[in-house]
């Protein structure tokens, strides 16, 4: 079974990947990585010359190719990943999804620091365009969850084994 990470921007996703991987001595997946990968391009550099489009639909061949071949993995995947319902559908044949949550001045927090993340909604200011957005896919982070982890106070590490020991439990 993998562990499929979800959520928004600046909930923790890549951090706690990699130490989820790191515990459990698996293999780890970034989605978005792969996507940079796959278009030989950073995300940015995706959206600014072909859009958003465009990148999901390089995401969802990601999606499609990485949910078929990993088996006991950490799966770490963009925030906007659920907004196409085949990409849920993948992730969940074989493998388990987590939201990671947190508050929403702890996500400004985190993802304010980080100029090369691609704007969402160009005519909005930063924090209207966050707060709109996270409104908009937080019913289908929900729907696709099979568990939710709040991140805003605890440390990545002590997160990381709140889910591991979720998911002993589920065995």
């Amino acid at each position: 079974m993998n562990i499929v990470l979800i959520g928004y921007r600046g909930t923790g996703k890549s951090v706690i990947s990699k130490m989820l991987a790191d515990i459990i001595h698996c293999q780890r997946y970034c989605l978005d990585d792969e996507v940079a990968k796959k278009a030989g391009k950073s995300i940015s550099e995706i959206v600014k010359q072909q859009g958003w489009e465009n990148f999901r639909e390089i995401e969802r061949e990601v999606v499609e190719r990485v949910s078929s071949e990993a088996r006991s993995s950490i799966i770490d995947c963009g925030g906007g990943v659920i907004l196409d319902d085949r990409n849920v559908t993948d992730l969940k044949r074989n493998g388990k999804v987590a939201l990671l949550t947190s508050s929403f001045e702890k996500i400004i927090e985190r993802i304010s620091r980080d100029s090369s993340r691609p704007r969402l909604e160009g005519l909005l200011s930063f924090e209207e365009e966050q707060q709109k957005v996270l409104r908009e896919r937080e019913p289908k982070y929900r729907d696709a969850a099979d568990c939710v982890f709040e991140t805003t106070f605890l440390k990545p590490r002590q997160i990381s084994i709140k889910i591991i020991e979720y998911f002993k439990k589920k065995d």
